[in-house]
C-alpha cells in the first residue's frame, strides 16, 4: 500500500510539474500570438507599410520582429534590426545627455540658459534651462511656425533656426503654463555642444549608444546609405506616398535620433537599470516638476511618467516626416514595449502599445466618481495658449455627462473622477471656480499643461 501511495505522489508531482512549465511557456506563446493578431490588424488594407515591435519583460524577449514592409517599391520585407527614425523619442535622449553633463558640473538645471547661450534674447524673462527640459519655457515652438515650412527642406546653419523663434514673443512666460515644444530641445542640443565641446550627434554616440551596446542607432542622415534602414511613407486618402523630404539639420536634438526595437530595449535597461545616470540624476529625469501655481505636471523630462491601463508608465511617443514610434516602460514589471511604424498616418504605435499591455495585464476599468452636481454651472466656452494656435474646449451637457469638444474635434462625453476633476482618454480637465462660479479649466494632456477661461 505505501509502494502505491508513494508512486501515486510522484505521478502527482510530475504532473503538477508539468502543469506548471506548460503554464509558464504557454504565456509568452500566448503573447506573441496576441501582438501577431494586433499588428496584423493595424496594417490590415495597407494603413501602413509596416512595422517592428519588441516586448521584452525582465531577461525573456517575448516579442522581436517586424512586420509588413521596409520598402513597398521593391516589395522588401521588413528585416529583423530594421531601423526607424524614431522622432521625439530621441527628447529622453538629450535629457540624459544633459544629466550627464550636471553630473560633471558643467551644466547647471536652474542656471538661466544665457549662461551657456549668451546671445538668446530673453525678452525680460527668467529661463532656466530645467523649463526647456519639461516644455514650461514658452518660447515659441519652431515646428509651428509657417517659416519652417520652407526651411525645413534647406542645409543651413542651425543659428538660422534659431534666429527666425527666438525673434517671437513668448507665449507665456516661463513656467506659466506646459506647451510641447521642440524649439526648447533645439537649445538643448546647442547646450550639449557648448558645455560638452563636442558634436550634439558625437555626444549622444560616444556618451549613450556606445555605452548601451546600440550598435545599429545612429544620428540620421538624409543622404547616408545604411542597411536595413525603413523608408518612410505619408498615408493620404488615395494610398501611400514617400515621405516628405525633411533635412536632418532641424529635428536635430529635439527628433533627428534613427534606432532599432531591440536597440531601445538595451536604452531602456541600461537607462531605467541605473548604468548610464546617477541615482539623483535618474530621479531629476523621471520627476515631472510644477508650474508657477503649483500646478503638478505628468511630464519630467523628454518622458512622460503616467499610468496605462492602472500600471505605472515611463514613456515617449515620437513623429515625424514618414514614421511614428513608441517607447513605454513599465518599472513594476520591468517590461519594455516598443513600437516603430515606417508610416505617418492611421495606425498609432501608441493603441498598439496600449493593446499589447491589454494582451499582457488584462482589461481593466478606471475607477470614476457619481455626478451629482449641476451641469449648468460648466457649460460655455474655454479659451488658452495651445500648441502653435489659441486652444478652445467647449463643454456641453449631454443626456447623461458633460461632454468636450477640443478645437475643431468631435464631441465626446467626460467621466467625472470627483471634485471638479472629469477625464476624456488620458486627458484630465479640472474646473476652477471663483466667486462662487466656475471661471476656469486646467487642461493637463500630459503633454501639456493648459490653464484656460471661461468666455
Amino acid at each position: 500500500m505505501q509502494t502505491v501511495r508513494g508512486v501515486l505522489s510522484v505521478f502527482l508531482a510530475v504532473l503538477a510539474l508539468a502543469t506548471c512549465v506548460q503554464a509558464q511557456t504557454s504565456e509568452p506563446a500566448r503573447i506573441a500570438s496576441a501582438v501577431d493578431s494586433i499588428v496584423a490588424a493595424a496594417l490590415e488594407g495597407g494603413r501602413a507599410a509596416g512595422a517592428s515591435v519588441a516586448v521584452v519583460r525582465g531577461a525573456d524577449t517575448l516579442v522581436m520582429k517586424g512586420y509588413g514592409h521596409a520598402d513597398l517599391e521593391f516589395d522588401v520585407a521588413t528585416p529583423d534590426r530594421a531601423i526607424y527614425e524614431i522622432g521625439s523619442v530621441t527628447k529622453q535622449f538629450t535629457a540624459a545627455a544633459v544629466l550627464q553633463l550636471v553630473e560633471q558640473g558643467k551644466v547647471n538645471l536652474d542656471a538661466q540658459i544665457t549662461e551657456y547661450l549668451p546671445a538668446y534674447p530673453l525678452q525680460g524673462h527668467t529661463l532656466t534651462v530645467r523649463r526647456l527640459l519639461d516644455h514650461t519655457s514658452g518660447i515659441k515652438g519652431y515646428t509651428e511656425l509657417p517659416e519652417f515650412g520652407e526651411l525645413m527642406v534647406r542645409k543651413l546653419p542651425r543659428d538660422s533656426l534659431v534666429s527666425i523663434f527666438s525673434a517671437k514673443p513668448f507665449d507665456f512666460a516661463p513656467g506659466e503654463a506646459m506647451v510641447y515644444n521642440n524649439s526648447a530641445y533645439f537649445l538643448l542640443g546647442l547646450i550639449i555642444e557648448k558645455t560638452s565641446g563636442m558634436k550634439y550627434e558625437d555626444y549622444v554616440q560616444k556618451n549613450l549608444f556606445e555605452r548601451v551596446g546600440m550598435a545599429d542607432s545612429r544620428y540620421c542622415s538624409e543622404r547616408a546609405v545604411v542597411k536595413r534602414r525603413a523608408n518612410g511613407y505619408d498615408a493620404r486618402p488615395d494610398g501611400l506616398l514617400r515621405a516628405a523630404y525633411l533635412d536632418h539639420t532641424w529635428p536635430y536634438a529635439a527628433g533627428s535620433l534613427c534606432s532599432t526595437v531591440g536597440d531601445l530595449v538595451a536604452w531602456n535597461r541600461a537607462l531605467h537599470g541605473g548604468k548610464l545616470l546617477t541615482a539623483e540624476s535618474y530621479r531629476e529625469l523621471i520627476t515631472p516638476g510644477s508650474l508657477n501655481d503649483g500646478s503638478r505636471l505628468r511630464y519630467a523630462m523628454g518622458l512622460s511618467v503616467d499610468s496605462l491601463l492602472g500600471q505605472r508608465t515611463i514613456r515617449h511617443g515620437g513623429g515625424i516626416n514618414g514614421f511614428l514610434s513608441d517607447l513605454s516602460y513599465f518599472p513594476d514589471h520591468d517590461l519594455t514595449i516598443a513600437v516603430l511604424v515606417n508610416t505617418a498616418g492611421p495606425v498609432d504605435p501608441g493603441s498598439i502599445t496600449r493593446s499589447i499591455a491589454e494582451s499582457i495585464f488584462g482589461k481593466w476599468t478606471p475607477a470614476t466618481a457619481r455626478f451629482n452636481g449641476k451641469a449648468s454651472d460648466y457649460v460655455g466656452e474655454y479659451r488658452g495658449v495651445g500648441r502653435g494656435r489659441e486652444l478652445i474646449v467647449r463643454i456641453a451637457a449631454g443626456e447623461d455627462a458633460l461632454t468636450i469638444q477640443v478645437g475643431d474635434g468631435q464631441p465626446s462625453p467626460l467621466v467625472y473622477l470627483g471634485q471638479e476633476t472629469f477625464a476624456r482618454d488620458g486627458s484630465r480637465y479640472t474646473f476652477v471656480r471663483a466667486n462662487g462660479g466656475v471661471s476656469g479649466l486646467r487642461a493637463d494632456n500630459v503633454g501639456g499643461y493648459s490653464i484656460l477661461t471661461r468666455k
